[in-house]
């Protein structure tokens, strides 16, 4: 069976990385969370003041980043991979609403995606890669054999995100959603975009298990032709 890399992307909160992980675990395949890997080197910024009230000292962050490294580990008792900043866990940390807030601000810059996609790249070279985010299939890997664009309705994905997040409203964390569509697909450096050669799925009214199948059966085909 010849390996292959799945590039899947789409909007924030609609089951990207369900999917992946599934995807990943079926074939035995490498999985990488690049929206992770984003929200850690949000976090760094904010824990080291680069980033204050909303505001980024870009030269500061440029300067940074050398030191700076986001690395995977995965945890058997948990059955995922977990996000490790300079050696440290931050799974947890990464998955607040006060990352999720700030993160859009961090991705847009030019220099930190430059940083993010060589390390994407490196590690799809080998093929048997699933990964997720909102550049994968045009940037990261446009020669993917398989690409995925996920998305549900907003309402659909505040909701699954308030499952989430104790702490913040469902009206909250729909306008977050709403602002980072956004963002995603206006930045300039690397936007959201639906690849002519993606598939699309979306997953408002479908199980997490209805998704699988429906992908499953996509797979197959790019591997087997």
């Amino acid at each position: 069976m010849k390996k292959i890399n799945i590039a899947i992307d789409g909007h924030s909160s609609c089951g990207k990385s369900t999917l992946a992980k599934q995807l990943s675990k079926h074939y035995a395949y490498i999985y990488v969370d690049t929206g992770a890997m984003y929200r850690a080197v949000c976090l760094y910024a904010l824990k080291n003041d680069i980033m204050k009230d909303g505001i980024i000292d870009e030269a500061a962050l440029i300067d940074s980043l050398d030191n700076i490294n986001v690395s995977f580990n995965y945890n058997d008792e948990r059955s995922i991979s977990e996000t490790f900043l300079n050696g440290v866990n931050v799974e947890n940390e990464i998955r607040s609403l006060w990352i999720s807030e700030n993160v859009s601000k961090i991705s847009k810059l030019k220099e930190v995606r430059q940083k993010m996609v060589s390390i994407q790249q490196a590690i799809g070279e080998n093929k048997g890669v699933v990964m997720d985010g909102r550049d994968i299939g045009s940037v990261v890997f446009p020669n993917a054999e398989l690409k995925l664009f996920i998305t549900a309705s907003v309402e659909e994905r505040a909701r699954r995100r308030s499952l989430e997040l104790k702490d913040a409203s469902l009206e909250d964390i729909k306008k977050n959603l709403q602002s980072r569509d956004y963002d995603d697909s206006t930045r300039e450096e690397n936007p959201l975009v639906i690849m002519d050669d993606a598939i699309q799925i979306d997953n408002t009214n479908l199980s997490i298990e209805e998704q699988f199948n429906l992908a499953l059966n996509y797979c197959q085909k790019a591997i087997y032709g």
